[in-house]
């Protein structure tokens, strides 16, 4: 690879456990550090691979990070942590203080529309009345399993003015081989914390779908061009992966 020039990463994993360790190996070898200008943890530096995809082949067989026996490394998720994020993601439900859910923009996806009334501005929220899930599952078992159309959306064009918009986009989906297949796409992706707990939880939803379509449950495809690690957790990344004296610059 040329010098300033983009460094795409590919990563093929057995388990959902190897896909973590494979890419916190491979982002301290093959990662870019900069200072974010805007975002989370503004001002402080984040280690990133410049592209990545990561094809995980048996994403059910080890849902969660294997941390070794005896370490003093926090674990990133739990299966009991999953199911609550499972219920998340296949509920509409939000606080006052969110702009969105992953789960509402799935399953009970609106659009907030601003109004001015007697001076002040208002912010109004319109169903979409529409449940992708369903929908997806409903079109694989009526019209069957040739179609590019089963996609999922969780952003939306006015997430730009967001403060926080969504990381996770979108979640590509397609039944080959007698096998349902997720490809999400993330904008950003916290590697130590959020990749574990967002591809266990997506796991979890595709099972789901795949028993209710009647097909197997198959792999999962993720890409993104924010894959990162911020500061606090190259220290633990190293002790995870065994490259303690690895300097980043």
């Amino acid at each position: 690879m040329k010098p300033n020039e983009l460094t795409p990463v590919y990563i093929e994993a057995f388990d959902l456990d190897d896909a973590w360790f494979q890419c916190l190996s491979k982002i301290l070898d093959h990662g870019h550090v900069y200072k974010i200008t805007r975002g989370s943890y503004q001002d402080q530096r984040r280690l990133e691979f410049d592209f990545v995809t990561v094809r995980i082949k048996n994403p059910s067989h080890q849902i969660i990070p294997i941390i070794p026996e005896g370490s003093s490394i926090p674990a990133p998720t739990s299966m009991e942590y999953l199911h609550g994020y499972l219920s998340y993601l296949l509920t509409g439900q939000k606080t006052e203080t969110e702009d969105y859910t992953y789960g509402e923009r799935l399953v009970d996806a609106k659009a907030r529309v601003k109004e001015v009334r007697d001076g002040k501005e208002l912010v109004k929220e319109m169903p979409l009345e529409v449940n992708q899930v369903e929908e997806v599952i409903k079109m694989y078992k009526t019209q069957g399993h040739g179609t590019n159309q089963a996609v999922m959306e969780i952003g939306m064009p006015s997430d730009i003015k967001l403060h926080d918009p969504p990381c996770l986009r979108l979640i590509d989906t397609r039944i080959r081989y007698g096998k349902l297949h997720f490809f999400p796409y993330f904008r950003s992706w916290d590697l130590w914390g959020g990749f574990p707990s967002n591809l266990g939880g997506l796991e979890l939803v595709k099972q789901y779908m795949a028993e209710e379509i009647g097909v197997e449950n198959g792999e999962i495809i993720a890409s993104s061009k924010g894959l990162h690690l911020y500061e606090y957790s190259w220290d633990l990344a190293k002790q995870r992966t065994g490259k303690m004296d690895l300097e980043i610059k």
